[in-house]
């Protein structure tokens, strides 16, 4: 059992040599302003939407893209309606957008919708020409700053850029605010420090921003894994592209509220990585070996380790306390302590990140004081339900499943300006 005491400590090392550098994004994160732009220019912009049986929640989206500070007649707004069987496209017509309809039951995804998406665009309107593309999920908000802070940053050169992840339902159970506290970190101590020092954010999900000749430059949309997002990041840093980060443009998302359903999303995007790897890991090792190119070894860093060292730890931490009961009771007291120490000192690493997240972005986080705070303590508790996600990830099976949104708030029911 001494044995496994000394294997645990070797991978909370590994976990501490492959992450150390965003101790330096912490500091930045601190102790720099973010990087400031003024628009160049008034870009024209075509918004995507991929949905699938979305009528509950879709309106609420085209309302808050309607409600844009930004000249309405520099957006245009076009919904995928893919394979729905309710009323999300006449609800999207009635709100204004050109819908198209797609029935494919064998290519399924969102990727394979915006392929669909763009494809329409380019060889049906193609009179219609945009400088960039936005990409929401049907369940978003935007704050009415949204578009008018993207293209600040957009039209000085950034042919990519992403922005702050909020959540419309923080506030709902432990579950929702800890995908809230993960996303705002993801935004604001990932992003943010990525951005000032000029290297590579990646995009997540939702809410980003794409110029139109990168499009050509990449060959079109064909990014169709379970992580359509994480593919385009990977494929865009390859190419010694970088993403760019707005943190003045506020996204608001509905956040799944059961644990099997939560389970379900996050082994999904845990598969995604793992695929991402498998097809770009090559071309980003080649890139960073040949340029030095640090987004690179961030985006690896931010796929392999943390699946594999988390596995790795939970199997080896298993089978050791299978042999422990079986053969070796006098010494299960060594393996029990072990566990402890090792639970203990990781419950407290992220209860520091969290509570740093929830005390940075306080104001910008829309629930009561008490439900903050007390969330902050269960955040570890989602973090570490992580692992069972991964579990499933590499030996279960998973596969792209739509997850329903309910959430129905206007911009109005969450809040007013909370730029900084």
């Amino acid at each position: 059992m001494k044995t496994l005491s000394y294997l645990n400590f070797i991978l909370a090392a590994l976990f501490a040599a492959c992450y150390c550098y965003q101790f330096v994004f912490l500091v930045v994160r601190l102790l720099r302003k973010r990087r400031t732009f003024q628009a160049q220019k008034l870009c024209r912009y075509a918004v995507l939407i991929a949905a699938r049986n979305e009528a509950e929640v879709i309106g609420q989206l085209l309302d808050s893209v309607r409600g844009q500070d930004y000249p309405a007649e520099l957006i245009d707004v076009y919904v995928v309606a893919d394979n729905c069987t309710d009323e999300t496209a006449k609800i999207a017509a009635a709100h204004g957008a050109v819908v198209f309809e797609r029935k494919n039951r064998e290519q399924v995804g969102k990727g394979y919708a915006l392929n669909f998406l763009l494809s329409k665009l380019k060889n049906e309107l193609p009179e219609k020409t945009y400088d960039g593309y936005f990409v929401f999920d049907a369940d978003n908000l935007l704050d009415s700053h949204y578009v008018t802070e993207m293209n600040k940053v957009f039209s000085n050169g950034n042919k990519a850029v992403t922005s702050y992840r909020n959540t419309k339902n923080f506030g709902d159970n432990w579950i929702t605010a800890g995908y809230g506290m993960y996303f705002l970190r993801e935004s604001e101590y990932l992003n943010r420090p990525r951005d000032y020092l000029h290297t590579s954010c990646a995009v997540s999900g939702t809410g980003f921003l794409f110029a139109d000749d990168l499009l050509e430059d990449c060959g079109g949309w064909n990014y169709f894994l379970l992580t359509e997002d994480l593919e385009f990041s990977a494929d865009l840093i390859a190419r010694g592209e970088k993403i760019a980060y707005c943190g003045d443009a506020i996204i608001y998302d509905e956040q799944p509220r059961g644990f099997k359903q939560s389970i379900i999303q996050r082994s999904r995007w845990i598969k995604g990585y793992l695929q991402v790897v498998a097809k770009r890991g090559g071309a980003l090792v080649k890139t960073m070996a040949n340029t030095g190119n640090f987004g690179c070894y961030d985006m690896l860093m931010n796929t392999i380790p943390v699946v594999v060292l988390t596995v790795l730890g939970i199997v080896l931490n298993t089978v050791m306390f299978i042999l422990g009961i079986t053969q070796a009771r006098q010494e299960m007291g060594i393996f029990f302590g072990s566990v402890l120490i090792g639970s203990i000192n990781s419950y407290l690493l992220m209860y520091v990140m969290g509570a740093m997240t929830l005390a940075t972005e306080w104001k910008r986080i829309h629930c009561s004081r008490a439900k903050k705070l007390k969330y902050s303590f269960t955040f570890p508790f989602f973090m570490f339900s992580f692992g069972i996600a991964m579990l499933v990830a590499v030996f279960g099976s998973t596969e792209w499943k739509p997850i329903k949104h309910t959430v129905a708030l206007s911009i109005g029911d969450i809040g007013g300006d909370t730029r900084k």
